[in-house]
């Protein structure tokens, strides 16, 4: 997934000879006022007036994104597509592992003209990627392969509250941590010890947005 589906557009939709922009459905704008700056008011779909030349307008994308963690996964032709290369850490036993899964992220409404501000157009090379990969390593570092093998349904509990304290103040929240695969490394070779079908993943993904969508 490109990360012109988080920031989508520099200028939104502008109507009437850039008097009014128009937020399409399931995403949010950001001010940018010359005199003033980024301005702290989140404008959500709909038609909004603003002023021509004066102010420019930034359109997120404020679904629910999946930012995918898998073997094959490359960002080097673009550094904030939505993945990452597997995960490799040590177990509290001294194993060393390889972890898969996503995370399933959304920027939060009410802090998209800080995180715009501070961050910048950047934000998946500048924060979500080095948070997912330091946050998901120290988890499993903290435990035993008995404990990954038993309890999956924990380790994703584990996974997403630790993003959820790092990414609360920087205008993002975390909505889940979905754990595909775990495999021990053995030189040259590697041995699934939790391993979640795809099409498990997928259901479990979309029972996730289904909740999410309904609160």
């Amino acid at each position: 997934m490109e990360f012109d589906k988080l920031v989508v557009s520099f200028l939104v939709d502008e109507v009437v000879g850039g008097f009014f922009i128009s937020v399409p459905p399931g995403h949010v704008a950001c001010v940018y006022d010359r005199g003033r700056g980024v301005l702290p008011r989140v404008w959500g779909p709909g038609l909004h007036f603003k002023i021509p030349f004066w102010q420019v307008a930034k359109l997120f994308n404020a679904q629910i994104l999946e930012y995918s963690i898998r073997e094959g996964f490359s960002f080097a032709g673009n550094k904030e597509a939505l993945g990452d290369e597997p995960i490799t850490t040590s177990t509290f036993d001294g194993q060393d592992i390889t972890v898969e899964g996503s995370v399933l992220f959304r920027i939060d409404r009410r802090n998209a003209p800080e995180l715009w501000e501070n961050i910048g157009e950047n934000v998946v090379s500048k924060l979500v990627r080095p948070t997912a990969r330091s946050r998901i390593a120290s988890v499993f570092a903290g435990l035993d392969l008995d404990q990954i093998k038993h309890n999956r349904s924990q380790v994703e509990d584990m996974v997403k509250q630790e993003l959820s304290n790092y990414f609360a103040d920087r205008g993002i929240n975390c909505e889940g941590f979905l754990l595909s695969r775990v495999s021990v490394v053995k030189g040259d070779f590697k041995e699934e010890i939790v391993k979640v079908e795809e099409t498990e993943t997928l259901v479990e993904n979309d029972a996730l947005l289904t909740q999410n969508k309904l609160t």
